[in-house]
């Protein structure tokens, strides 16, 4: 189980598909086990690996909440997928120390029984909750590279690669706009008390090798 090195374009490679249909390492919110992997790589993922790349700049903005975020940091080999050698671990007495400040087997699994036990409760009570309409909204998206040069099929799949509880993505044409330069007009929809646009603008414009700038042609209610 794990990444691998991180360091390497190899462990980033194996990161960057390990997210492509995830928002986070555990999860469905971001978590101890974001930062530790997030504190393991020395500077942002390319643009090639935009799944890492989209992950990256979503967990650098909680990085002066990061002690605050739910759950107990583990050691890097434990997150990830199966099948990994973890190259990252030493066999030196002072990372065995540095272990020791994350608690013991013993403290670990205490906190994460306790973790279960309130999901299970927060679960409960929203079942026994009467269902509540959720609104929602269609949104089209104008998508603008930088030049008649950019690779649209990649900025388009970096796009498409933002992932979020509520958003849906939809149908994507390419529209000329002058100059022999196309933009992405993409669609998507939304819950609105989950996505927003901002979010969608600060994610999209995170790809900055492919796009310029993002604007919302359409906004509905539905």
């Amino acid at each position: 189980m794990g990444f691998g090195d991180l360091k390497t374009p190899g462990g980033l490679k194996v990161l960057n598909d390990f997210l492509a249909d995830k928002s986070y390492i555990e999860g469905w919110v971001p978590s101890q086990a974001d930062v530790a992997v997030f504190d393991a790589i020395p500077s942002a993922p390319s643009t090639v690996q935009c799944h890492a790349l989209r992950w990256y700049n979503h967990i650098k903005s909680f990085q002066n909440q990061k002690g605050s975020l739910p759950g107990v940091k583990k050691p890097l080999g434990q997150y990830g997928p199966s099948g990994v050698a973890d190259n990252t671990a030493t066999d030196s007495k002072d990372d065995d120390d540095d272990m020791d400040l994350f608690g013991s087997d013993d403290e670990e699994d205490a906190e994460a029984e306790r973790l279960k036990e309130e999901r299970i409760a927060a679960y409960a009570a929203k079942k026994s909750k009467k269902p509540t309409l959720i609104a929602k909204s269609s949104i089209l998206l104008d998508v603008k590279p930088w030049d008649d040069e950019t690779d649209m099929a990649k900025l388009e799949e970096c796009v498409r690669s933002i992932s979020m509880d509520g958003l849906l993505w939809g149908q994507s044409k390419l529209v000329p706009v002058g100059y022999g330069i196309k933009k992405l007009q993409i669609g998507c929809v939304v819950e609105d008390d989950k996505v927003g646009t901002d979010q969608l603008e600060e994610q999209i414009t995170a790809f900055e090798d492919y796009v310029q700038s993002m604007d919302v042609a359409a906004f509905n209610k539905i």
